[in-house]
């Protein structure tokens, strides 16, 4: 199943990318009076934990700087409900969708069976210690077979985003340091370049890297060290086991059915960048 975690990642991601890359999602936030990408991105991101301080949505995310989240929580939902920001950032996705895929992909019973097996995957799956997932849980599943793909789709992110963050937490390798690895990971050099992380302070970055240092994750040129990308591939072996418990759900005919109603509409979705 952990080989199935990942292919499914690799097939599902695309979908939900189109809530951050292309414009329909920014336009509905926008339209309820977000000021900007970052103020909708938290309030409709957090929103299904409730109207929580930002300490805890720092802790929920973890990729996020310490004040990243505080400069945008509780502000964000002040004159704009929750609910209003979850609302809005699914209608754009499910219409982020619709243009990208076509309607007759869109409309095709190929998306249609997806759908209902990404659902039955994303509601399968144990909430213990899975905060973001669990509040995903906790929202209806919509009707509509394009917004549903995108709403499990999601789930099943989310869920997998809670087994990373554990396996980082596991590994001591806190969020900077995370974007760190997965920049030398990409073969960006030097990796404080990453766009995750290079709007941060110098001072911040060269702290993280003199750190990465010390442990012998990375050399003097800010390069990975074998104990670094052992590192980073064995946080991403955990993260794949951690991440295959939805897929258990499925009988093997039923996963080989997903995968294939999928690659289709992935193969659509990467053609374009989701966007």
């Amino acid at each position: 199943m952990t080989h199935s975690a990942r292919r499914m990642f690799e097939l599902l991601e695309p979908i939900c990318l189109v809530t951050f890359f292309a414009d329909e999602c920014n336009e509905e936030l926008a339209a309820l009076g977000h000021r900007t990408y970052w103020d909708g991105y938290f309030a409709s991101r957090a929103a299904p934990l409730g109207r929580v301080p930002a300490q805890v949505v720092h802790a929920a995310f973890y990729s996020f700087a310490d004040g990243e989240a505080a400069r945008h929580i509780p502000s964000a939902w002040e004159k704009i409900p929750p609910e209003a920001s979850v609302a809005a950032r699914e209608r754009g996705s499910a219409a982020s969708l619709r243009r990208i895929l076509g309607a007759e992909l869109a409309g095709s019973p190929g998306l249609v069976r997806a759908a209902d097996l990404t659902t039955k995957a994303a509601t399968s799956a144990p909430m213990e210690g899975r905060v973001m997932y669990a509040g995903m849980r906790a929202l209806a599943v919509p009707g509509d077979p394009v917004t549903r793909l995108w709403h499990s789709a999601t789930m099943l992110r989310e869920h997998r985003g809670d087994g990373h963050v554990a396996a980082l937490v596991g590994a001591r390798v806190g969020a900077t340091e995370a974007h760190i690895l997965s920049a030398l990971d990409m073969g960006i050099h030097p990796p404080e370049s990453f766009g995750r992380v290079h709007h941060l302070p110098k001072e911040r970055l060269a702290t993280v890297m003199a750190g990465l240092r010390e442990r012998g994750l990375v050399d003097a040129d800010g390069r990975f060290t074998d104990a670094g990308r052992e590192t980073k591939q064995r946080i991403e072996a955990v993260t794949d086991e951690l991440a295959a418990p939805p897929y258990e759900a499925l009988s093997p005919a039923e996963l080989d059915e997903l995968v294939a109603e999928l690659e289709p509409i992935t193969a659509t979705l990467v053609a374009t960048g989701s966007q």
